[in-house]
Formats: C-alpha cells, sequence, structure tokens
C-alpha cells in the first residue's frame, strides 16, 4: 500500500482565493500565452525530417535543436521560479511571449545550422517562463482544493497547443513552405503579448501576497534550499522526471522518425499516430485531475501505474517479432504515452502541499526541471545511439527504460519521508485554521 494512502484533499484556508468566472477569465489569458509556448515548442516535431534536409544534418545534429531547448528550459526553471515568486506572473510571461515569439521568428529566417541553433535556445528561454507562471496564476486565483485540477487543465491546454501544431502547423509547412509556416505562426505570439498586457492581472484584490525581500545572493540561496529540503519537492521533481520524458521524446522530435523510418509507414499515418497521442493526453488530464482533485492518495499509484504502463507497451513494441510492429500495438502504444503529460503534472501535486505560498514558484520551478532534465537526456542519448548502430531504433529506444530505472528508484525513496512531512504541514494547517482569530 502507498505511503499516501492516509493522506486527504487539501483543506481550504482562511483567505483563500475565492475562483469564479473572472478567475477562469484572467487564468486563461496567462493559459492562451502557454498554449502559444507550446506550439512553437513542439513545432519542431513535424518539421525534424524538414529541418535535417534544410540544414543538411544527420541524427545527433538534428537532435541537438531540441537538446538546446531543452537544456536552456531546464536551466532556466529554478531562475524563472525566483522570478515568478518576486515579479509576479505578468512580468515574467511579458518577457517570455517577447523571446519565444522572436525565437520563432529567427527560427523562420535561419540561413544556417549555427542561427537556427540560437533561435531554438533562444525560444526555450521564453518558453521557460510560461509553465511556471502559469501555475503560480492559479493558485493565487482559485482556492487550494482546485490547484490538481487547474494543474491539469493547464497542461490540458498546453497538449492543445501540441495538437495544434501537429494538424495546423505540419500542414502549414508542407504547403506554404518552411520561412512561410514559421513566420505565420509567429503571428500568434504578438496576439497573446496584446490580451496579456491589456486584461492580465497577478492576483484578485484583498489577495495580496506578501512581498519577498530582496536580500541579495544568500537569500536566493535561502529560498533555493529550503525549498529543495522539503521531501515533497525533492519527490514531486522525481515523479515529473520520471513520468514526462517518454511522451516528450516522442513527440518533440523522434517520434515522427521512428514511425516512418522503423515502422514504414507513411507521413500522413504518424502524424496521426501523433495527433493520437495529444489526444489521449486531453482526455486522460481530465481523469487524473478529478481524482487526485478528490483521492489524494491515488497520486503515487497514478504516477507508478502510468510508468508501468508506458514501459510494457515500449518493451512490447520493441521487441515485436518481425521487423514491424503491428497497427494495434502502435495505436495502445501512443494511448499509453498519452498519460505521460497528465502522470507528470502529479508532481506538481507533492511539491505543491509541501511549500508556503512565498515559495510556489521556486518548488514548481525544481519540480518542472526533472521531466525536461530526462527529455534532454534521452533526445540525446537516441540520437547517438541511432547514429552509432546505423539507425536501429530498438537499440536507441531502449534509453527509455534506463532512465525511468533511475526515476522510480528515487521515487520509492522518497515516498515514505514526503508522506511523513506532509502529513505534518496537514495538521499544521488546521490546527492554524481552527485557531484564526475573529
Amino acid at each position: 500500500m502507498s505511503s499516501f494512502s492516509t493522506s486527504t484533499a487539501p483543506v481550504t484556508l482562511p483567505g483563500d482565493p475565492p475562483g469564479g468566472r473572472r478567475a477562469a477569465a484572467v487564468w486563461s489569458i496567462g493559459v492562451a500565452v502557454y498554449f502559444v509556448a507550446v506550439i512553437f515548442r513542439t513545432s519542431l516535431g513535424v518539421a525534424g525530417l524538414d529541418a535535417a534536409e534544410r540544414f543538411h544534418v544527420g541524427a545527433s545534429a538534428l537532435s541537438t535543436f531540441s537538446i538546446l531547448q531543452l537544456l536552456v528550459y531546464a536551466g532556466m526553471q529554478i531562475p524563472v521560479g525566483l522570478l515568478v515568486d518576486r515579479l509576479g506572473t505578468k512580468k515574467v510571461l511579458g518577457i517570455g511571449v517577447v523571446l519565444f515569439t522572436a525565437g520563432q521568428l529567427g527560427f523562420a529566417f535561419s540561413p544556417s545550422y549555427g542561427t537556427a541553433l540560437a533561435s531554438r535556445a533562444l525560444l526555450g528561454c521564453g518558453d521557460a517562463m510560461t509553465f511556471i507562471s502559469v501555475l503560480r496564476l492559479g493558485t493565487r486565483w482559485f482556492p487550494a482544493r482546485r490547484g490538481p485540477l487547474v494543474a491539469q487543465l493547464a497542461g490540458l491546454v498546453g497538449m492543445a497547443g501540441n495538437l495544434v501544431s501537429t494538424l495546423v502547423l505540419a500542414r502549414l509547412l508542407h504547403g506554404l513552405g518552411w520561412t512561410q509556416a514559421f513566420a505565420g505562426s509567429a503571428l500568434a505570439g504578438v496576439v497573446v503579448a496584446v490580451l496579456l498586457v491589456l486584461f492580465l492581472k497577478d492576483h484578485p484584490e484583498g489577495h495580496e501576497p506578501a512581498p519577498v525581500p530582496h536580500r541579495g545572493a544568500a537569500s536566493v540561496r535561502g529560498q533555493i534550499a529550503a525549498s529543495w529540503r522539503e521531501p515533497g519537492t525533492r519527490l514531486g521533481m522525481w515523479v515529473h522526471f520520471t513520468t514526462q520524458f517518454p511522451a516528450m521524446v516522442f513527440l518533440l522530435l523522434w517520434g515522427l522518425p521512428f514511425l516512418v523510418e522503423a515502422q514504414g509507414l507513411s507521413r500522413g499515418t504518424a502524424g496521426e499516430l501523433l495527433t493520437l497521442v495529444v489526444l489521449s493526453n486531453m482526455a486522460v488530464g481530465l481523469v487524473y485531475g478529478q481524482i487526485v482533485a478528490r483521492h489524494h492518495a491515488a497520486r503515487l499509484p497514478l504516477a507508478l501505474g502510468t510508468v508501468a504502463a508506458t514501459a510494457v507497451m515500449w518493451a512490447a513494441t520493441l521487441l515485436c517479432p518481425g521487423e514491424r510492429a503491428p497497427m494495434w500495438l502502435l495505436l495502445v502504444l501512443c494511448v499509453v504515452l498519452g498519460a505521460c503529460g497528465p502522470a507528470s503534472m502529479i508532481g506538481f501535486d507533492f511539491a505543491r502541499p509541501a511549500n508556503p505560498a512565498e515559495r510556489q514558484g521556486t518548488a514548481s520551478g525544481i519540480t518542472n526541471m526533472g521531466g525536461f532534465v530526462a527529455s534532454m537526456t534521452t533526445l540525446l542519448a537516441i540520437g547517438v545511439l541511432l547514429d552509432a548502430t546505423g539507425d536501429d531504433y530498438t537499440v536507441a529506444f531502449s534509453a527509455v527504460f534506463v532512465l525511468q530505472a533511475l526515476g522510480v528508484s528515487q521515487i520509492l525513496r522518497l515516498r515514505g519521508r514526503a508522506a511523513r512531512r506532509e502529513r505534518e504541514r496537514l495538521v499544521a494547517s488546521r490546527v492554524e485554521t481552527v485557531h484564526v482569530p475573529a
């Protein structure tokens, strides 16, 4: 039985934001920014083969696009978390929009591999500022009991951005060409920037957060250390690490080449399977969000169950007798991969209750870093193994199992400590609620 089997849904504390229609309207603007960022982030997933041809590069060099983008993204998570805690959501999201729009536009006009790499790095920097900001926006506008569902809905909207990239951008790319498709998509960044400037607010009236003191580097280190000391933060990071990367790697870069080159599918059929991953993600996200919001004890079983199902389906696909897996098996694989994104969101449901409001951005940054470090590592490993083995996808994708084993071992190591600490904080919160002055 899970160590979290006795945990309960979060209590509503005094001063909890009221939620409601206005909260939904403001939050939707922040989510729209994240939606566009995901379109830009995943645009290379449908353009991988085109990029290889345009810049005359092989598998390792192609994977460098996504690796660099994710390296910047992962490296920015803790600094962005600190910025969100200190500057607020609107300012950080505004900076992010400018950066990822400039990166997408630069990618459209890049004449060489080097300038294209620089553009993806810029895009990754701006993208890094979006999701943590949206999570903080949700905690500032909605009551704590809605946290798991609001986070899953944000992830769902992000996957809708992936869907747009898979369906719309892919068609623009092959209909209009490289420059027109990427430059035209950059206009979406301008639209959300205008909405952000005009309508987004960090928090509702009367719910201003306590100011975070500016005390220099020592204060920053202390805030990071305090978040890291919480077992729930580290558990959340490892849950995110272990669950997110199989689908991220598949959608971001290697899914289309695997389905076309290793499985012999047409690009159209491969695109439909990538779309299935996204649709599955959206459906599973709604289910996981409802379950975790009502039954916090389900967090760890859902996360570990998703890891196990993903490992089983990858093993069945890669070890299938014959050179190619049957279509039904590829369909099931894509449906299971769709659960990886929602399962990764559960990591934030461990980090959120482990940290006070003034450290939510920092804790979310640490958690979010996990999955992207795993994705970056796997992207690189697959590219190197493909080049080393002459495009043997069975060997290359075996890297997935190594990362999963590492992550599961850390989850099992931390779950007991995180559960005890969470119970202590829950008891303290209830005592504080009972003794609030009239």
